[in-house]
């Protein structure tokens, strides 16, 4: 395990953590808040410690898939840390546990709130916690790589790979540098095409900002306690179609940005993810329609709260929990299938699911006809053993998680719905639930221990499971010597067989 080069990206990412404090801070100082002090404090502790990190560099910054999953892990483990002290220090959350679980939802864009009166935050503090979610959005690390080249050789692939969701990443340019900034860029755009759309339909600056920082991310987090249910319709289309968009892999946007329309256009995953908002949307328009009793609403807020919610962000117009049982089905298990792969969306995304399915018919035709060899394709392309292996485990893995989740929970003595659904909301990381978890309601009543297990749930649903998994793996943790140390303790061996 190469400890000094892990340390040394840990270091940076804390300078990149500092820096952006000091948004906040400027936040505060244009609307005369003195909690921008806490920002500006914990951003100096932040880059005075990363400074010190950074100071020398290793000499060897080549590592491997296993140092990828640690540094991923402990990053975004660091990042919340450090995240959650601001509103502690300013008493927007004097809490500890209640901020570091509003932070992890923030960077781990999941949108779970502690908070009973969101409007009584700072505007500084309300600003960082939608800004955790873009930043975390696309990803702490793939900034980094966009920036600055940190590792050597193939390294870089695997901090990309660990923190990038999806079953498979792979390069969009030759370079990973390259690859990580386009993203960004793309990332970029988007967001801002939004602001602008937002600011056009007369939406406070301040809120239009912080809308695009949850939509973009698919964070969720909003400024106000009725979400989105106080806006304009138009404000309203405007958030249900970019979450949609967000939803989407980006890789579709690269090839449309090459000008490759063929190639997007039978982009699979893609059609099978709109496919199943089409019809989410069609089916809950029908069946909530007798209550709405108006088409143009109807179809708005059913819209909206399917993008919401296949796309993990979590922003609600209306209180879906009161919705008929129907819809609600619905909307839960789009909290399981996410987003596509190398979206800024949670849950299991539609490429694991497709292939699954895939996989099951597969398995179905070889019962029927045993003699017959079937190939799996995605993309247009075989899929080997080895993806349906980790697509497979990884649905192993999540359904042991969801379950010691769940079984944890109980013990708090909620009814099941409100445990269930508290559980799918943060490990796909949606945010709202259903019952006391749902979009009238907060994270605030659980224990501190549930507190926990949730935030846990939280990062391993963004990391996509296996870097949380594996920093608790005693495996990883046998260090390997180095050529020194090893020379060391042969001299010493050889000294001690002599008597």
């Amino acid at each position: 395990m190469n400890v000094r080069a892990i340390i040394y990206i840990l270091g940076w990412i804390l300078n990149m953590e500092g820096a952006f404090m000091l948004l906040p801070f400027i936040v505060s100082l244009l609307y005369g808040e003195q909690e921008g002090i806490a920002f500006l404090l914990v951003a100096v502790l932040c880059i005075l410690i990363g400074t010190l990190t950074v100071l020398k560099k290793p000499r060897n910054m080549v590592f491997f898939e296993k140092e990828g999953f640690v540094t991923v892990a402990f990053s975004w483990i660091m990042l919340s840390i450090f995240g959650a002290l601001p509103f502690c220090i300013n008493g927007d959350i004097p809490n500890f546990t209640d901020a570091l679980f509003e932070t992890v939802s923030g960077f781990t864009t999941t949108g779970a709130s502690i908070l009973t009166n969101i409007e009584a935050m700072s505007r500084c503090g309300l600003f960082w916690r939608s800004f955790t979610n873009w930043v975390g959005g696309m990803g702490v690390l793939v900034f980094l790589l966009a920036i600055m080249p940190l590792t050597k050789g193939g390294s870089p692939i695997h901090l990309l790979r660990a923190e990038s969701p999806g079953p498979s990443v792979e390069r969009l340019l030759p370079k990973v540098q390259n690859t990580a900034l386009i993203l960004y860029v793309m990332y970029f755009v988007l967001s801002l095409a939004e602001f602008i759309l937002l600011i056009l339909g007369k939406m406070p600056a301040f809120d239009a900002i912080t809308a695009v920082f949850g939509t973009a991310g698919t964070g969720g987090f909003a400024v106000r306690n009725a979400s989105f249910a106080d806006y304009s319709p138009y404000i309203q289309w405007v958030v249900a179609v970019f979450m949609m968009l967000f939803g989407v892999n980006f890789g579709m946007y690269f090839l449309l940005y090459l000008k490759k329309w063929g190639k997007a256009v039978r982009f699979e995953e893609a059609r099978y993810y709109f496919l199943i908002i089409i019809a989410a949307t069609v089916i809950i328009f029908f069946n909530i329609y007798p209550v709405e009793n108006s088409i143009e609403s109807t179809l708005r807020h059913a819209f909206f709260q399917v993008s919401s919610i296949i796309t993990t962000t979590g922003f609600a117009t209306i209180n879906f929990d009161l919705w008929p049982a129907a819809s609600k089905a619905i909307l839960v298990t789009l909290m399981f299938v996410g987003a596509c792969a190398g979206s800024t969306g949670g849950g299991m995304k539609v490429s694991r699911i497709m292939i699954l399915f895939k996989t099951v018919k597969k398995e179905l035709m070889i019962q029927i006809h045993p003699g017959s060899v079937k190939k799996i394709k995605a993309e247009g392309k075989m899929v080997n053993h080895e993806v349906q292996r980790s697509i497979n485990v990884f649905f192993v893995a999540y359904i042991l998680i969801f379950i010691a989740s769940v079984l944890l929970l109980s013990f708090e003595n909620q009814d099941l719905v409100t445990t269930f659904t508290a559980v799918a909301a943060t490990l796909n990381d949606v945010g709202p639930g259903m019952a006391a978890v749902g979009p009238s309601g907060n994270f605030s009543f659980f224990s501190p221990f549930s507190k926990y297990v949730l935030m846990f749930d939280m990062l391993a649903g963004r990391l996509e499971l296996y870097p949380m998994l594996m920093i608790f793996h005693l495996g990883m943790w046998r260090f390997s010597l180095g050529p020194a140390m090893k020379r060391r303790v042969t001299r010493i061996k050889n000294i001690n067989s002599r008597g």
